[in-house]
């Protein structure tokens, strides 16, 4: 992600350039999904929240401004469209592949599987403005700088997120009996 090329894909734009705005699309849609997808975990919903972001910076491009990083811009736009999705659901939905897988495979392998859905659920079941920092970081592998930008929080704020969501997470995983 390149930030003087996307500023110029982005000035391009707003002088009617729509291959600008596509290359935008082909470079950012696949982060965005998988941000979408990471806190919402329904691939369906992902999408409709990529197509939504897309649709809301193209509508807003006059508002962007040059001297933040275009990258910041769209994660922030995908992460408040998926809280906004959260909070229309008023309820957690159960995590796909939730229920008992009936194959048979390594102990290993399925204790893995158990895992991942446990620490899975765990993550869907804090608050989407700690989850956001947890996928931003651990998932996107963002610093807390860039996470401060595309949440609009001090970076003092981000880490201290950051430590809180750990606490939840790790006090929902002792509850289930993880760790």
């Amino acid at each position: 992600m390149n930030e003087d090329g996307d500023r110029l894909l982005v000035q391009r734009c707003r002088e009617g350039d729509r291959r600008a705005f596509e290359a935008l699309v082909g470079q950012y849609e696949k982060p965005v999904f998988n941000a979408a997808l990471r806190m919402l975990r329904n691939p369906e919903d992902a999408r409709d929240v990529t197509q939504t972001v897309f649709l809301k910076a193209f509508e807003h491009l006059a508002d962007y401004d040059p001297k933040y990083r275009f990258y910041s811009w769209i994660y922030r736009i995908a992460l408040n469209e998926s809280i906004n999705v959260i909070n229309d659901r008023k309820r957690l939905e159960p995590i796909a592949g939730d229920e008992m897988d009936d194959r048979r495979g390594a102990d290993d392998d399925l204790e893995s599987e158990q895992l991942g859905r446990r620490v899975q659920a765990a993550l869907m079941a804090i608050k989407p403005e700690y989850r956001a920092v947890v996928v931003l970081k651990h998932f996107l592998d963002m610093s807390y700088e860039d996470i401060g930008q595309i949440l609009e929080l001090p970076e003092k704020t981000v880490k201290s997120r950051l430590f809180t969501a750990r606490q939840l997470l790790r006090d929902a995983l002792q509850t289930s009996g993880i760790l």
